[in-house]
């Protein structure tokens, strides 16, 4: 495949000065694959499931459909 990229000045001038120890070719697909990869792992850090441990116990409110008596619960009447 034949792709036509602009490089930013200073990719390039680390491109040239490696470019001295291998194939420019060989570089830049060696320079993308790593960049690559840290892309991927970073995302698959960011997907980790997420979960709640189990407590026992009873439940400290039975019923939450009513906020204004659950806020009153938990802090108080003072909360008015």
């Amino acid at each position: 495949m034949r792709t036509t990229i602009t490089l930013e000045k200073d990719v390039a001038a680390r491109l040239e000065r490696l470019k001295k120890t291998q194939p420019f070719k060989q570089l830049v697909n060696d320079a993308l694959r790593a960049g690559l990869d840290e892309i991927e792992r970073r995302r698959q850090k960011k997907a980790r499931r997420y979960s709640l441990k189990p407590v026992k116990g009873e439940p400290l409110l039975t019923n939450i459909d009513n906020v204004a008596e659950v806020i009153a619960e938990v802090e108080g009447d003072a909360y008015k």
